[in-house]
This record gives structure tokens, C-alpha cells and sequence, in this order.
């Protein structure tokens, strides 16, 4: 499975803010830490704020939060909020031609499948329980095309 862009940068921001709970800490630092462009925390920022996962203060030393309940989100719950892909594979070309083999496919069922358990065993997990000093450190950081 791979997540997309959008929910990577998502859960980074939390797992960021989560590590500095008494920490106000601005989009503008938040994208050089994570070392993810400024544009795409903002936006992740954004989202976080209208799901009440963080909270954030405007002005000189204003600055974005985690909350309570951001620290208790299931990440598996949050990363089928934010993956608003459909299927895991395309079944329709570029041109909008369905493949020839999706009236006898069960690999598009069974892709699903595996995406649910996926998300099932990161159900498990809280955000606050990805927050050790550490695991910001040791995530590959995602690549934007």
C-alpha cells in the first residue's frame, strides 16, 4: 500500500506536533522540519484545523498545536478520510476505456480487501501513539511530482 502525498504530509504534521505537544509551532517551521514543501502544509495544516485534530493561533507568536482529540485520532481512520482514491488500481484508461477484463476481474475486489486490512491494523494505532521523540526523525520523506 502506499499512502497518498496529501495523508502522508497529514500524519507527519501530526506525528510532528504530537512530539512537541506544549509546542506552538509555525506552518513555515513545520515544513522545514518535516521537509516537505511550505505550500503542502498549509494545506495539510488547514485540513488538521477543520477536523479539530489541531488547533491554530494567528499572529506574531501564534502558531499550530495538536489537540486532544488529534492525539487520539485511529490513524487508520484518519488515512481512509484522506485517501479519497477509489480503487487501488485504475480499471479506466486515460481516455476514460474501461480494461477489457474488468467483467471477470476479482483482483479489483480483492485490492480493496487488502486495503481495508491495511487500514484495519493502523486502526489499532493513535496518533499520540506515533509520537516518540524519535519517529519524526526516521520517516523516508515523501516525494512530490
Amino acid at each position: 500500500m502506499k499512502l497518498s502525498s496529501f495523508a502522508d504530509v497529514c500524519l507527519r504534521v501530526l506525528m510532528l506536533l504530537g512530539s512537541r505537544r506544549d509546542d506552538q509551532i509555525t506552518t513555515r517551521d513545520i515544513a522545514e522540519e518535516i521537509g516537505v514543501p511550505y505550500n503542502h502544509v498549509a494545506k495539510a495544516v488547514l485540513e488538521l484545523r477543520n477536523r479539530q485534530a489541531i488547533e491554530v493561533t494567528r499572529g506574531r507568536y501564534g502558531g499550530s498545536q495538536i489537540t486532544s482529540h488529534g492525539l487520539q485520532l485511529a490513524v487508520g481512520a484518519l488515512l481512509r478520510e484522506l485517501d479519497t482514491r477509489d480503487d487501488v488500481v485504475d480499471c479506466v484508461s486515460e481516455s476514460g476505456v474501461p480494461c477489457p477484463l474488468i467483467g471477470m476481474c476479482t483482483l479489483r475486489s480483492a485490492l480493496r480487501r487488502a486495503r481495508e486490512a491495511f487500514y484495519a491494523e493502523l486502526d489499532t494505532l493513535r496518533v499520540e501513539d506515533l509520537t516518540g521523540a524519535s519517529s519524526t526523525r526516521l520517516l523516508p520523506f515523501p516525494i512530490f511530482r
